[in-house]
């Protein structure tokens, strides 16, 4: 495994007869509504498979307990078999999974060697579809814009979508959501202070994404023959707040060239999204992919589903909302400040004061040193800004609380 260069898109083997009883035309397994309809609910991830993670644990829990249709929608065959990776055997019979779009938009995807079509294309073509629905649950804001499309019956529910600090996690569209789920209260103050979100129209409920990846993940996999500690490099797929372009390789050499670490080379997703980001990234990569203290994935489902994040000893990184997932457990972080931000007083970069901030990469192994060193003196706020970041309560499913927000919301009635 050591010195793997990974470049597939993250990938789920399908079945011949993927939708087979659960599929497009599943009718009989619905439960039959005596007075009303049952109210219909799709969930619709409509981009890069990372999303499934933060809602498809909440699809299942509300189908599992509350009456409901629950649709699980994607242009994306391999994101549906992530989906029903993800879920469990006995919510199959309540959960409808479906591949939207026509065999012409499918083609699409794998022209641009992409993992899912356009994601206005997809809505276009599926918006009688879609307008069929109560409620659309989603976890982008750019599919917001299926209400310019004709989509004005269901409301919208946003499903967070990562945690972190940089402004696009607070974008003016969550305000066109009739409904939000919200992680913590760090997220709940700034949405309302921003008027993103408004009283009595969201809810905090801790990070189903969470659960998620406990199913899917496998704790005792490592890359590495040797126990030396694991740097994980991070890079955002932001050319204009992230390290890769000005930095990343130079990161790289420098943790090579020092010698005392194993390192995981594992970018957001997006930054490989697409076949010349991917060919360009893995370009730059190759002459350390095969060193047998190197991993590098540019999106497999590893790189999706906190495997590096857990593994991994100390963070390397720049503007990820994956630098909270890291603190899980609180660890040494660094962070790369490629374009000179003036950073300090900036809530977009709070997490940079988890730990030392270098200015390239020259300065990169004083300031590992320094994390590792000083870790003792970032760990308090490391714990205080996670806690206020996920809501966490132990012994209470985070997926549970999301669907009971949702059927609260919408009425729904428990089975």
């Amino acid at each position: 495994m050591a010195g793997q260069l990974v470049v597939a898109r993250t990938d789920f083997e399908s079945t011949p007869d993927f939708y087979g009883k659960a599929g497009r035309n599943a009718a009989p397994y619905r439960e039959a509504a005596a007075v009303a309809p049952l109210p219909r609910i799709a969930f619709l991830f409509n981009a890069q498979a990372h999303q499934i993670l933060h809602g498809i644990t909440t699809a299942e829990a509300f189908a599992m307990g509350w009456r409901a249709n629950v649709d699980i929608l994607s242009a994306s065959a391999t994101h549906l078999d992530l989906a029903r990776a993800l879920t469990l055997d006995e919510s199959h019979c309540l959960l409808r999974f479906e591949r939207i779009g026509s065999p012409l938009l499918h083609r699409t995807a794998d022209l641009l060697r992409s993992a899912v079509p356009p994601k206005l294309l997809t809505l276009a073509a599926v918006r009688r579809q879609l307008n069929g629905y109560d409620a659309i649950a989603l976890p982008e804001r750019t599919s917001t814009i299926m209400r310019r499309f004709g989509v004005t019956r269901p409301r919208l529910i946003h499903v967070d979508h990562g945690a972190g600090d940089r402004a696009a996690g607070f974008d003016p569209r969550i305000a066109r959501f009739d409904f939000a789920l919200v992680a913590g209260q760090k997220q709940r103050r700034r949405m309302l202070a921003e008027g993103l979100i408004r009283p009595g129209a969201h809810a905090v409920v801790g990070y189903p994404k969470f659960e998620a990846i406990d199913r899917l993940r496998d704790p005792h996999w490592s890359p590495f023959a040797d126990e030396r500690p694991v740097v994980l490099y991070n890079p955002h797929f932001s050319a204009k707040l992230g390290s890769w372009p000005r930095d990343g390789v130079a990161i790289v050499d420098a943790i090579v060239r020092d010698g005392r670490f194993n390192l995981v080379v594992a970018p957001h997703i997006r930054l490989c999204d697409g076949a010349r980001g991917r060919t360009a990234v893995a370009a730059a990569l190759a002459p350390y992919a095969a060193l047998p203290n190197v991993h590098v994935d540019l999106g497999s489902p590893r790189s999706i589903d906190m495997t590096y994040t857990t593994l991994a000893d100390i963070y390397v990184g720049d503007v990820s909302s994956q630098i909270y997932e890291f603190l899980r457990r609180p660890k040494p972080a660094l962070f790369v400040n490629s374009h000179d931000r003036a950073w300090q007083d900036d809530p977009d970069y709070a997490h940079w004061h988890f730990g030392p901030v270098v200015d390239g990469a020259d300065a990169l192994i004083d300031g590992l040193d320094q994390a590792i060193a000083g870790h003792d003196d970032f760990a308090p706020e490391q714990c205080r800004a996670f806690a206020d970041t996920f809501d966490l309560r132990e012994g209470e499913s985070h997926s549970h609380r999301a669907a009971a927000a949702i059927a609260d919301f919408l009425g729904a009635t428990p089975r």
